[in-house]
């Protein structure tokens, strides 16, 4: 059951925008996916090295600067 008309060779304005831009620049998805590997897919971490770095945690003082003299 249909509940309004669909238009389907309808394109909206950013998506004209985004495959104009897709065009002018076609190496525009390798470099957005660099960019992503760069900031964001980070190696995964070592559970041994982590854990040897937790328990190597020196605890804080709550107030740092109050000596226990």
């Amino acid at each position: 059951m249909k509940f309004s008309k669909q238009i389907y060779g309808y394109q909206s304005d950013i998506t004209k925008f985004v495959a104009e831009l897709k065009e002018k620049n076609p190496k525009l998805e390798e470099q957005q996916l660099a960019g992503r590997a760069l900031l964001w897919d980070k190696t995964p971490i070592d559970l041994d090295s982590q854990q040897r770095t937790e328990e190597s945690r020196v605890e804080q003082q709550p107030y740092v600067y109050q000596n226990n003299h």
